[in-house]
């Protein structure tokens, strides 16, 4: 029987067309894959790796070889088939091969969140530039809708989209759905590159240096389109050694997070010729063993699609056939980077650009603007280049959606922005191009009411609250996260006045996907102990950060300022009003 896969749409840029690969490899392994017209064939991820990379592997992580026994990029085809499966009766979701469903399925973007919810998954999709319209957010409704309570839609801090409670048997009729969206969740977790980071603000920014939106398209083609089948999935990137974040930023206020990012692109003009580019940071990147700002690689590429593309694919490829096989935690791009040194890892790169004969050309840096900028705020209402349109940023509290908020938001998109939404890292959204002599209109929406989660206007701290996943779904967690950032951000604001935005983070383990070190006051899950009935008792609990820096001029806090501290409103808020007091001139009311 066939498997039917609809055929990806290619994105509105044309779809990137690698060159020859260079040098000796080893020879395609092919893998049938049916399509809705004919049957197509697909190399394996594993065989575009050198022999000295697969016989690392073979001595790797427990991942690497998993990956190695059946190669992850099958689980493109593989879920269809357990779909099918166990819709149809034949088998559970329990009977599921356990390395395709704790690992391979990861590159089908699903993660299953077996701990707190047996059966379910996590499905992470990808949304360059973090751009999504209106029927895609229906189609997420719709999609999450029948799981109930546990049916949620999350944007995330990579300005991405992630559906919450997905069953192996609705995922086929999710990805053809997405596809035909001309989205996908291929290749976005684990072992992949993530989704591509741009700026929220591009083509309406009067301050903008760089539109994101073609590069950020062009990107995610590169890393998720088969360019010889046309359908999502490229196996040439299905096998990397850990995973890859890329970040755009369009302006000098950094929306993108450029230092917490393995390739960080920053715009700037080239001293003598006047023309727009991007100086190039690398290897920033958080995790539980080590959290690491980017590093300048004293590299500068023109800010046109085919050198971005071009650099980027040369990158990736030093780093898939070169990168750490054996010790994950050491497996990230800046252990490259430093084991080459920033000067020979810039060598190794302008070599691979200029064997690739694309005439991209790679130049030094270039001197950064030194003139004061001070970044500026995506909350609230804002005017626009175009006369007569402003931005609306809406806040979106912990970034969690109902599907009843999904389809309020897509009906305000319909009426006022063309369809069109923008997601920021800090898990918000932005309404563009709402027409002036509209805006008290949208601002009464039923959707913005007294009684609703989303605001328009919120306060200085719940305008500012990013939160990780937390241990309603996530099993590494600690503690859980959105619902107490949700709360206490409201708490803090009935308590205190500030008189500009202060970002607080929550992050439920180390791993720190909320970020807390780039925060204002980060709030990470922590042992702690607390006197209950006169003994000395576990309780969650958790570390605080405290002076992280956003921007051109971005920071990371590295170590915590109080640790131990015990979850509960009683005993964390005073801390944190404490902290806010001193350290951001808080006044209580």
């Amino acid at each position: 029987m066939k498997l039917s896969i609809l055929v990806a749409l290619v994105s509105s840029t044309a779809a990137f067309v690698p060159s020859k690969l260079q040098g000796s490899r080893p020879s395609f392994v092919p893998r049938h894959v049916s399509t809705s017209s004919e049957a197509t064939v697909k190399p394996t991820g594993t065989s575009f790796l050198p022999e000295e990379t697969l016989e690392r592997a073979k001595a790797g992580s427990p991942i690497e070889k998993t990956k190695l026994e059946k190669d992850p990029t099958a689980a493109w085809v593989d879920v269809y088939e357990y779909a099918r499966k166990i819709r149809e009766g034949e088998m559970t979701w329990e009977e599921v091969d356990k390395a395709d469903l704790d690992t391979r399925l990861k590159y089908v973007g699903m993660l299953h969140r077996g701990k707190r919810t047996p059966g379910q998954f996590m499905m992470r999709l990808k949304v360059p530039n973090g751009i999504v319209n209106s029927d895609q957010m229906r189609f997420y409704a719709d999609s999450v809708e029948k799981y109930g309570e546990g049916g949620v839609v999350d944007i995330t801090t990579r300005q991405n989209i992630q559906l919450r409670g997905v069953k192996i048997e609705d995922a086929s009729d999710i990805i053809d759905g997405l596809h035909a969206r001309n989205q996908t969740s291929f290749q976005s977790a684990l072992d992949s590159v993530r989704n591509m980071v741009g700026h929220p603000l591009a083509g309406i920014d009067d301050q903008e240096l760089v539109d994101t939106r073609e590069i950020a398209n062009a990107l995610n083609d590169l890393v998720s389109l088969d360019p010889v089948t046309q359908t999502r999935g490229n196996p040439q990137w299905g096998n990397l050694p850990r995973k890859f974040n890329i970040a755009i930023s369009g302006s000098r206020d950094d929306y993108a997070h450029t230092h917490i990012n393995d390739i960080g692109f920053q715009p700037v003009a080239h001293a003598e010729t006047g023309e727009m580019g991007f100086n190039v940071v690398l290897g920033g990147y958080m995790s539980i063993k080590r959290v690491a700002e980017s590093v300048d690689s004293g590299m500068w590429v023109p800010a046109d699609r085919e050198s971005v593309v071009t650099f980027c694919e040369a990158i990736l490829r030093i780093f898939r056939d070169e990168g750490e096989r054996k010790d994950r935690q050491k497996a990230r791009l800046m252990w490259l980077v430093e084991k080459y040194g920033v000067e020979d890892f810039k060598k190794a790169v302008t070599k691979e650009v200029e064997s690739y004969n694309r005439g991209v050309k790679i130049f030094d840096q270039q001197p950064r603007a030194t003139e004061p900028f001070v970044r500026r705020e995506l909350m609230g209402v804002h005017p626009q280049k175009q006369e007569g349109k402003m931005r609306v940023g809406i806040l979106v509290p912990s970034g969690r959606l109902s599907p009843s908020e999904l389809r309020e938001l897509a009906e305000m998109a319909d009426k006022y922005s063309e369809g069109e939404i923008r997601l920021t890292v800090e898990q918000n959204v932005i309404f563009p191009n709402v027409d002036e002599a509209k805006v008290d209109s949208f601002l009464k929406e039923p959707a913005l009411g007294e009684n609703k989660r989303l605001k328009a206007n919120p306060g200085f701290i719940e305008g500012n609250v990013v939160s990780c996943t937390g241990a309603q779904f996530c099993p590494l967690a600690l503690v859980e996260t959105k619902a107490n950032a949700e709360a206490m951000a409201k708490k803090l604001e009935s308590l205190v006045t500030v008189d500009r935005p202060i970002r607080i983070h929550w992050t439920g383990c180390p791993n720190s996907c909320g970020q807390v070190q780039a925060a204002d006051i980060g709030i990470m899950g922590a042992p702690a102990k607390k006197e209950i009935d006169g003994k000395n008792m576990a309780v969650p609990g958790c570390k605080i950060f405290v002076g992280g820096k956003i921007g051109e001029d971005g920071h990371l806090s590295l170590e915590p300022v109080k640790t131990g501290i015990p979850l509960e409103e009683e005993d964390l808020i005073p801390v944190l009003i404490d902290i806010l007091k001193s350290e951001f001139g808080a006044v209580e009311k």
